[in-house]
This record gives C-alpha cells, sequence and structure tokens, in this order.
C-alpha cells in the first residue's frame, strides 16, 4: 500500500538528509508504528506520504514513494486525498466548520461526492467512531477523546485506504486515548485501513502495532516486528525495559503479557521495599501557597469547585485527571491571571502574603510562573536573545535568562528564531524567561506534549533542580509515566472537584486508570519505575 524505494530527502537548510536510503514497505491492513527521538524525521516520514513533504516544505526528494499505485512526485496532495487521510496533533487546529455533523460532511463536499452518499457514509462514520449522540455538538464543546475521534471521523467520509495519525494521543487523558486507539484499531481489523502512527508515549500503543518502523537518528529507518525492533531500540516504553531487564523472551508488550512472564520477578521482589522514586525532605517544608475555596466558572458553569490546596517548598505536584476536569483552569487561578469566582489564594512571598490576582502582572511573574499547554504562545520576538533580554528587563532580579537556558538547554544559539525549535528547547527557553523573575511557585501545563523519553528526562531532572532550590512546582499531565518518575505528590481532579490528593504511590497505585506499567505488571508489590527494580536487582546499568 505504501512503498519507500530509496528514499532520500534533503532539506536546503540542514547539512544532512531527514532521510536517507530509506527503503520499506507497509502493508495494507497494516497499523505501522512510527518511533524516534524528536527530530529525527518522523514528521518527514509522514509528511512524505501525502505528498506534503516536499511539494509544501520544500526540499529534494531522491527516490520514489508510491501510495496506491500513485507517485507522490507526481501527484500533489489535493490529488491524493481521496486515498490518504492526515490527522495532526491538535484536531482544533483542523477543523473548518461548527458542529460534528458539518466536519464529517466537510471534506466530501471539497470532493464533490452527490449528496445521497454523503448522507450515507456521514451515518456509518458516526456508528463506526461511536459519535451518534454528538452529532449535533459544537467541537468546542467536546472533550479531548471525542474531538480526536471526530478529526478521524472527518478524513474517514472520504473512504481513504491510508490513515496518517501524527501523535494521535498526545494530549489525551488514558481513558480518552483507549477511545482514540479502540477506534483505529476498528479500522485496520475491520475496514483494513492501513494506518501509519507517530507517537512519543509508546506505552499507550506499542501492543496495538503489526510492526515498528524505528527511526535511528541518522536518516535511515528499520522496519519489523514491534519484539524485534523494540530489543535494541534507543527508544522504549516502560514495559520493553523491564523485559529487557528481566531478560523476557519473546519481549511481552502488554500488560497481560508481561504479568505472566514476570511471576518469578514478583516473587523475587516480594519482600524489597524500593526506595522512593524522590527522596522526601528531612524536615516539614514551608508552605508556599495556600488555595481556599477556589472556585471557577464559565458563563456559569463552574470549572472549578471550592479547590482547597496547599503547595510546599521542595514539592512537585503531579495534577491529573480527565480532559475537561478543570486541571488548567485551576492552574491559571492559582497563577492569579485567570478568573476565580470566589475563594483566595496567597503565595509566601518576603515575609508577606500576596494574592497573585491583585498585583501587576510584573509582581505576579516573582511570585508564580506558569508555562501554559503551548510554550511557543509566549514567546512572540525574533530570536532567542531578544526574547532573553526581554525577560531580563521586565524581572527586576539578578537572575540572567541566559545563564538560565544554558542550563537547562545548552547549546541553543542566540540568533535562532524560537519557532525553530524543537519542542523541548521551546519548553526550556519558556522556562528560563519565567524563572528569570525566581518564582517561588511554577507551575507546568501539559509540559511533556511532543517530548521523547529522553527529553522527559532531562525534564524531570530540571523539575528536580527547582524543588531542591526550595521552589515547588506544580505539573498538570496525562502522562502517568512521567508522574510516576518526577512527582512525589498526585492529585486527582474530576468535574471540577478534588477527588484525590496524596503521595504518589499511594494515588496512582490504586487506580486502574493512572498506574504505570512497572506498577501494573508487579502489583501488589510497591514498584513505580524500572529504575527502581532496576536498583533492587543490583543491576548497574
Amino acid at each position: 500500500m505504501i512503498t519507500f524505494d530509496q528514499v532520500t530527502l534533503h532539506y536546503d537548510d540542514m547539512p544532512e538528509p531527514a532521510l536517507r536510503d530509506v527503503d520499506l514497505t507497509v502493508e495494507e491492513g497494516e497499523l505501522c508504528l512510527v518511533v524516534g527521538h524528536t527530530g529525527v524525521g518522523k514528521s518527514t516520514l509522514l509528511g512524505a506520504v501525502n505528498g506534503l513533504v516536499p511539494h509544501f516544505t520544500g526540499g529534494t526528494l531522491y527516490g520514489r514513494v508510491t501510495v496506491d499505485g500513485r507517485d507522490t512526485a507526481r501527484h500533489p496532495p489535493r490529488e491524493l486525498a481521496d486515498v490518504v487521510g492526515v490527522v495532526g496533533q491538535d484536531p482544533l487546529d483542523g477543523f473548518v466548520t461548527d458542529t460534528v455533523e458539518e466536519e464529517l460532511a466537510y471534506a466530501m463536499e471539497q470532493l464533490a461526492i452527490p449528496p445521497a452518499p454523503m448522507r450515507k457514509r456521514v451515518e456509518e462514520t458516526l456508528d463506526l467512531l461511536g459519535l451518534a449522540d454528538l452529532r449535533h455538538r459544537a467541537l468546542r464543546e467536546l472533550s479531548g477523546g471525542q474531538q480526536q475521534r471526530v478529526a478521524i471521523g472527518s478524513v474517514l467520509t472520504a473512504h481513504p485506504r491510508v490513515l496518517v495519525l501524527d501523535e494521535p494521543t498526545s494530549a489525551l487523558d488514558p481513558t480518552a486515548a483507549e477511545e482514540v486507539l479502540a477506534a483505529v484499531t476498528r479500522l485496520v481489523h475491520d475496514l483494513g485501513v492501513t494506518v501509519l502512527m507517530a507517537e512519543h508515549r509508546l506505552e499507550r500503543v506499542v501492543q496495538y502495532a503489526d510492526r515498528v518502523i524505528h527511526l535511528p537518528g541518522d536518516g535511515h529507518a528499520r522496519i519489523g516486528t514491534p519484539a524485534d525492533i523494540l530489543r535494541t531500540s534507543s527508544i522504549a516504553p516502560p514495559i520493553v525495559e523491564l523485559g529487557r531487564l528481566a531478560g523476557w523472551s519473546p519481549l511481552p508488550l502488554s500488560i497481560r503479557d508481561a504479568r505472566r512472564a514476570a511471576a518469578p520477578l514478583r516473587t523475587r521482589l516480594a519482600d524489597v521495599v524500593p526506595d522512593p522514586v524522590r527522596t522526601p525532605p528531612a524536615t516539614t517544608p514551608a508552605t508556599l501557597l495556600t488555595a481556599r475555596g477556589v472556585t471557577v466558572a464559565y458563563r456559569g458553569v463552574p470549572a472549578v469547585r471550592e479547590a482547597q490546596l496547599d503547595l510546599r517548598a521542595g514539592e512537585v505536584t503531579a495534577l491529573m485527571g480527565r480532559n475537561g476536569s478543570g486541571k488548567s483552569s485551576l492552574l491559571w487561578a492559582l497563577q492569579g491571571s485567570g478568573p476565580r469566582r470566589s475563594g483566595t489564594v496567597k503565595v509566601e512571598h518576603a515575609g508577606t502574603s500576596v494574592d497573585p490576582h491583585s498585583v501587576p502582572a510584573a509582581q505576579v511573574r516573582r511570585l508564580v510562573g506558569l508555562v501554559p499547554q503551548t510554550p511557543a504562545d509566549l514567546l512572540y520576538l525574533e530570536s532567542v536573545t531578544q526574547e532573553l533580554d526581554q525577560a531580563d528587563a521586565e524581572s527586576g532580579t539578578d537572575v540572567r535568562a541566559r545563564e538560565l537556558l544554558d542550563r537547562l538547554a545548552p547549546g541553543i544559539d542566540d540568533t535562532t528564531h524560537p519557532r525553530d525549535l524543537s519542542e523541548g528547547q521551546k519548553l526550556a527557553l519558556v522556562l528560563a524567561v519565567q524563572l528569570s523573575a525566581a518564582p517561588e511557585v511554577v507551575l507546568l501545563d501539559e509540559p511533556t506534549r511532543g517530548l521523547d523519553y529522553r527529553a522527559k528526562e532531562q525534564l524531570i531532572a530540571i523539575v528536580d533542580a527547582l524543588a531542591a532550590e526550595g521552589r515547588t512546582v506544580v505539573i498538570s499531565t496525562h502522562d502517568v509515566e512521567f508522574a510516576a518518575r518526577a512527582a512525589d505528590r498526585v492529585i486527582v481532579m474530576a468535574e471540577g472537584d478534588i477527588v484525590a490528593d496524596g503521595p504518589t504511590t499511594e494515588v496512582i497505585v490504586s487506580s486502574p486508570v493512572f498506574a504505570p506499567q512497572t506498577a501494573k505488571i508487579l502489583a501488589p508489590a510497591p514498584f513505580l519505575t524500572v529504575n527502581q527494580v532496576r536498583t533492587c536487582m543490583g543491576d548497574p546499568a
């Protein structure tokens, strides 16, 4: 169905090709997972399937890419729209209508499909993806998982034979991600659709893949079964890392298979108590932020209800919950910029308690620093050095933003445009800008979106350093593996209420939704991460 024949893609401003001598075939009705670290060419590989690369991105394509017999060099994307459907990371960015039903019909209108078959396809797609009850709903009122299913449905109505998905679960909570992946696998198994999917959260998707394409970073690509590729790949989910550590063969890819293989390991670790992922402070830390009765409402609909919260120095808190549970609304209310219908927020600063909602913006930056879900929203100048200089001018402290950036992500050139940075580098730059004001409280809203495992480890090191300096860090996240490694406290929200608040081990291990893979495999042993297992087994790797 998809064939890359000795494909090399060279962008004019890059010293090395993004793809080099790629030779592979993806069969009809196959779910193929594309894996690799950030910046290795995954998006380029996906873009080449529908002709966006190089027709719109530029660059020189050598070799031949064919999809259902059509050469993408001779067929621009508009001539491949009936064969290839593409769904990006953010479904809202691709919506062009207002309601679910209108969005499903839009692609067919562009292809001049007659009204009768158009109506039939809309009904079939509504049933296939479980959207029938939402047909008249406004797209912006849907949850993240519902929006992602609508985005997939909007390209399915054109009856493409190939579906290209770029990180379809990156912004979704675990339950919504399962809904989307169930819909995708149904397309593969029931309709024979060929799916090419790039995803950083491999723990969610690897068990569904028929084959894996691994891009190691030198432009080449390897393709094979998931177990074969992941056994030696540079990137792997926790279940695979645990399988490698324990020497399991064949390598398990699902929790069910891993539980069966792990019986001897659970026996070996039965009486072992692992060290905590993060070392608790020796003394009771000072409280830096106190929130009492915080309520946030939009058009009379509550988003946060009577939130009670104490954030302490040196503490890293993971804020979790399904899409739409009120996490972002709570963070913005704590920062002071967001609406607050009632309640109080007090931040301890220089011996006084200050409400960030009642002081000028320049002073708020010294109290609470918030990095939004899309860090680039705070970057508006033409170069990295301009952003850093502006931060220094506004911070009112002796802390230099350039020094902070060099600690977080060394090697970023001053003249680089912020929009040309990788997702991890953008996050580091915005963190440097916010931290230049030396806030006591640091709030991060979904910072792991678009980050691979290596970049997440770097982010954990940054968070640990902030906590060691005596700050309190709150991280809103759907990434249960990241929360297990980074946080010593977890708060769970549902429909605006805080429904759980406690140590990470107690809160997420007891949850079938938020438990990390290692905890599920080794339960009832209290292990959260592969590193804890490695330490207890005496493995120095």
